[in-house]
Parts: C-alpha cells; sequence; structure tokens
C-alpha cells in the first residue's frame, strides 16, 4: 500500500512540475509577443514610408489580426490571476491556448515580415536591376542581325511549317527587347514619384520580356541543330521501317497489319524527296506513329496466332455454366439463410458481382477473353459458395439424431430436427446432381 500511495505522491508532483512550467511558458510567450508587436509596428512605419501603404498592406493586416488575438491571450492570463479561484484544469486549459496564440502569432508575423523584407531588398536593388536589364538587352539586340541571318540560311533548305517556330523570332525578340528598355525608364520614373508598387511592376516585365527575348534567340541557334538530328533519327527509322515492311509480310495477315502497313507504306511515300525543302519534326512525327502502329498490329496478330480467341459459344458456354452454378448456390443459401456463414456469402456476392460486368465484354475482341476468364471466375466463386454453405450447413445440424424415439411420430424439436437431417441430405445430393449435371453439358 505504502508503495502505491509513494507513486501516486510522486505522480502528482511531476504533473505539478509540468503545470508550473506550462505557466511559467505561457507568461514568457506574452511578454515576447507583445514585445514582437511593438518591434513590428516600429518596422511597419518605416516600411510604409518608404513602399507606400499597397506594399506594406500585408503586414498592416496581419498585425490587426494579432492584435486581436493577443487580446484574447492578455484576457485570458487575467483571468489566471483575478480573485476568484481556478481549478487546475482550468489552468492548465488556459495557459495551454496562451501559448498556442503567441505561437502563431511569432510565426505569422514571420511570414510576413520575411516577405516585406524581400520587398524592400527588391525596391533597393532596383536601379541595379534597372541597369542589368539595360546592358541584357544591349547585348541581346546585338544578336538579332545574326538571329535573322541564320533564319533566313535555314529557311533555304527546310519547309515553312519547320520554320514557323522560328521564322518570326528575330522581330519578337526586337520588340521584347524595346518593351524592356520601356519598361526600365517607366520603373524609374515609378520610383522617383515614390510610387513603389507601379515601379516594381514595371521592373518585373522589364526584366521577364529581357528574359523571352534571350530564349527565343537561343531557340534559332538551337534550332539548326535539332533540325540535323531529326534528320538524322528520320534515316534510321525510315531504314527501320522498310525492314518492319519486309517483315510484315511472314506476320499473320489480319486486317490490322494490312491496315498499319498500307499506312506505314503512306507515310514513305510522303517524304520529301532528298535535296528538296522538308520539315523533319513532321516527318519523323509521322513516320515513327505509322511505325509504331505496324509493330503494334504485328505483335497483336503473332499473339493470336499463338492464341486463338474464344468464340463467342464457347464464352457464352462458361457463362452459362457460371449461371447455373451461381443458381444452385443461390438457392441453397437463400433456402438456409439461419445456418449460412461470412464465407459464403461473400463468395456469392462476389460472383454475382463479377457476373454483371461480363455481357458488356462479350462484342469487342480485346474484352472477349477477359469475359471468358471472369464467367470461369463466376463459376469458380459459386463452387465455393456452395462447398462453404453446406459446410456451414452440416455443422448446424444437431447430431446423432435417429428415426425413432421422438421422431417423425412423436413430433418434438429433435425428430423434427431428425428430418431435416434426411431431407438436407437428400437436398445435397440433389445440389451435388445438377453441379454434375451441368458439368456434362
Amino acid at each position: 500500500m505504502a508503495g502505491f500511495w509513494g507513486r501516486r505522491r510522486r505522480e502528482e508532483e511531476a504533473l505539478a512540475a509540468q503545470d508550473a512550467d506550462l505557466a511559467r511558458r505561457a507568461e514568457q510567450a506574452l511578454v515576447a509577443a507583445d514585445e514582437r508587436i511593438r518591434t513590428t509596428s516600429d518596422e511597419l512605419a518605416f516600411a510604409q514610408a518608404e513602399l507606400g501603404d499597397s506594399l506594406t498592406a500585408d503586414l498592416a493586416n496581419a498585425l490587426r489580426s494579432v492584435r486581436t488575438h493577443l487580446g484574447e491571450a492578455f484576457q485570458l492570463h487575467q483571468l489566471n490571476h483575478d480573485e476568484i479561484p481556478d481549478t487546475v484544469d482550468e489552468l492548465r486549459t488556459r495557459n495551454a491556448r496562451i501559448v498556442q496564440l503567441c505561437e502563431w502569432a511569432e510565426n505569422l508575423l514571420d511570414e510576413k515580415t520575411g516577405d516585406l523584407a524581400e520587398t524592400v531588398a527588391k525596391v533597393r536593388r532596383a536601379p541595379e536591376i534597372i541597369a542589368q536589364v539595360r546592358r541584357d538587352a544591349e547585348a541581346l539586340a546585338s544578336r538579332i542581325p545574326q538571329a535573322r541571318s541564320t533564319i533566313e540560311r535555314l529557311s533555304s533548305r527546310y519547309s515553312d511549317t519547320a520554320m514557323r517556330r522560328i521564322a518570326s523570332s528575330g522581330e519578337e525578340a526586337e520588340q521584347l527587347l524595346a518593351f524592356a528598355t520601356h519598361g526600365a525608364d517607366v520603373s524609374e520614373r515609378r520610383r522617383a514619384a515614390r510610387q513603389n508598387e507601379e515601379a516594381n511592376l514595371a521592373l518585373e516585365t522589364a526584366t521577364e520580356a529581357v528574359r523571352r527575348a534571350g530564349a527565343m534567340l537561343d531557340a534559332v541557334e538551337d534550332f539548326e541543330i535539332q533540325a540535323l538530328r531529326a534528320e538524322s533519327t528520320l534515316a534510321d527509322v525510315v531504314a527501320d521501317s522498310r525492314g518492319d515492311i519486309a517483315a510484315a509480310r511472314n506476320a499473320p495477315q489480319t486486317p490490322e497489319v494490312a491496315r498499319a502497313t498500307a499506312e506505314l507504306e503512306s507515310a514513305l511515300l510522303a517524304l520529301a524527296p532528298s535535296g528538296t525543302r522538308n520539315d523533319p519534326f513532321t516527318e519523323l512525327t509521322q513516320l515513327r506513329s505509322a511505325n509504331t502502329a505496324l509493330d503494334e498490329a504485328i505483335a497483336k496478330a503473332q499473339y493470336r496466332a499463338q492464341n486463338p480467341l474464344p468464340s463467342l459459344e464457347h464464352v457464352q458456354h462458361a457463362l452459362d455454366d457460371a449461371d447455373r452454378q451461381l443458381g444452385v448456390a443461390r438457392g441453397l443459401i437463400a433456402g438456409h439463410r439461419g445456418w449460412i456463414g461470412a464465407d459464403a456469402r461473400t463468395r456469392l456476392a462476389e460472383a454475382e458481382r463479377l457476373r454483371i460486368d461480363v455481357p458488356a465484354m462479350l462484342p469487342a475482341e480485346e474484352t472477349r477473353e477477359q469475359a471468358l476468364s471472369s464467367a470461369r471466375r463466376v463459376a469458380q466463386l459459386a463452387s465455393e459458395a456452395l462447398q462453404l454453405a453446406q459446410r456451414d450447413i452440416d455443422s448446424s445440424r444437431p447430431q446423432n439424431q435417429g428415426w425413432g424415439g421422438d421422431g417423425w411420430g412423436g413430433g418434438g424439436r429433435r425428430g423434427g430436427m431428425g428430418g431435416g437431417d434426411v431431407m438436407g441430405g437428400v437436398l445435397g445430393g440433389l445440389v451435388i446432381g445438377s453441379i454434375l449435371d451441368g458439368i456434362f453439358d
């Protein structure tokens, strides 16, 4: 007994120490949050003077929200120290809430002041960024004549459809660079007028315009390399396609193989003659698609030759057999509902669920094998349900019930159950007979 009370006292002392620590944390968190509000308010005032109200609105809204919720924390702290006595649970709940509110306030102010610091840094770096935008625009502008010369040279080799992706890159890059320079000017003017939000927006659009212009000029230089790679790959695909057409003559001659072969031959004939302007990208895509289609058609034909498609009559016969077994199992379970366990019922329910989906799989050749497999699975599940149901019935019957005693003449419960045993055996024989008959149909 002494050991029990000693352990109980130690647990109470440990809990009291935890409560005291929580109370100290609550007071410290409340003081720190209050100080954080004061310092953040000063930061906001300086930021509003430099950036204006629009760029500092998020932090201002966060401060208002924090002040509102910390009002609740101060009220809870006041309740902890008023003249009304509180229970230990009440003090613990209030202190935990105070800590939660203060941590939330600190995290929110950290997030918003971090965002504002990035904005302030961007505004303060605006002159540096504007200068960089102008230098980048000037460097890219010097590449425009070379890009136009490259486009003109490539236009004599590749078709208009191939050149469409870079044909106007020179003009578009020139327009983007002009827009970037104008945006830099606008940003400077807005910054001088202390319209920092508009200045930032103009600077961001100028930076993005320079980036897009550079990407366009890079695409012109990359186009020739990409086109040469496409031509090299196209030559390999042409050779492979001709080999596939020759192999298709030895494959099973199904309508799909014949159609895919004809489409691949048409794609080969549609290739631009050597020495003429062509579009290697489009030709490669079309030829590769036709080549893949023929490969798939041959693979399917070869698989079908080795694995003949089951006929509709074959699948229907399997489905009829499944229906017969389902009917037998359903009838036995319905006639002995009180005796049948979950295993048999689960098998029957799964078989009936699968049976619903089979008719939709019959017409299409792609799903006929699945229909046959599903029909066989239905039959298997129905057979398992029947066996499990018969097991449940056998195990539920009272044992050693004879014909005498309280038998047929007595009309007692035991005699009735004995008659049920005989009838159950007869019914079981009929069930098994129906299954065997179905097997040999």
